[in-house]
């Protein structure tokens, strides 16, 4: 397959843009990586030929975190050395096969530099759609604005929504867009009409927000959302339909599921 084109190119192209808390050029790198066709990497296989069954990725562990490496163009194929085998894969197929193990993807590894690695965390918004979720690293934490009228009605409708168990609250900070309230959401059940009634009960409440204030919703049951782990691990819920414990704690603020802030990707 051949590595020139406007397409490996381009991929390259953003991914020489990247330096440390350049976060823009680093959401033109995945999106990049997460267009079809365009974003193609060179999986590096440990073990297998490409499309057989016991085909393996590579692995390989920086700062705890675990990376399948992969480079971006036959060029740098042959600049890394790698003489085992590999497989050119679309990045939106890599991101799916990786995340659900959290596994990130590093790009280039041998390059001057070390290369790039994207979290597990950012193969996730890759799949699911890099607009519909928050660009990281996160700051998260309690939130320090003052509405008891939004959170007392939101209680009271959760009260009167036999779906809802429990509401717990975050402030969310992505590393590039406007800061907004998330409301985690830990239901009894998800048919349908259990989804319609707790979409309800939201849009009941928010009259009560602030203007200008952007709120959004947060699934508990998902493992792999970062404001969800977050929440999980650190606020108490300022509604319990079991426990009635009102009050959540403070929690520290941080980058929550990405690598630390002196690491590069």
């Amino acid at each position: 397959m051949s590595a020139s084109g406007t397409t490996t190119g381009q991929v390259e192209h953003m991914l020489r843009q990247v330096t440390p808390g350049r976060y823009d050029a680093y959401e033109a790198l995945l999106r990049a990586l997460a267009t079809p066709a365009s974003g193609q990497v060179w999986m590096l296989l440990w073990h297998g030929q490409a499309g057989s069954p016991d085909a393996q990725y590579g692995n390989m562990e920086v700062g705890g975190h675990g990376y399948a490496p992969c480079v971006t163009s036959a060029q740098e194929l042959s600049a890394s050395g790698w003489n085992r085998s590999y497989e050119v894969v679309d990045g939106l197929e890599v991101a799916r096969a990786l995340y659900p193990d959290r596994h990130g993807l590093w790009l280039n590894p041998h390059a001057p530099g070390g290369g790039v690695g994207i979290p597990w965390l950012d193969l996730r918004r890759i799949v699911s759609g890099l607009d519909r979720q928050p660009a990281g690293p996160l700051r998260l934490s309690e939130p320090a604005i003052e509405i008891p009228q939004f959170y007392a009605l939101l209680a009271q409708n959760a009260h009167r929504t036999p779906a809802v168990r429990a509401l717990r609250r975050a402030w969310v900070q992505p590393a590039l867009g406007a800061p907004y309230l998330a409301i985690g959401l830990d239901v009894y059940d998800t048919s349908p009409p259990a989804v319609d009634a707790v979409r309800a009960m939201m849009q009941q409440s928010v009259g009560a927000v602030p203007d200008g204030l952007p709120v959004s919703t947060v699934a508990m049951t998902d493992a792999h959302d970062p404001v969800a782990l977050w929440l999980r691990a650190n606020a108490r819920p300022f509604y319990d339909r079991e426990a009635h414990a009102p009050a959540p704690a403070q929690a520290p603020a941080g980058g929550y599921g990405y690598p630390p802030a002196g690491s590069r990707y």
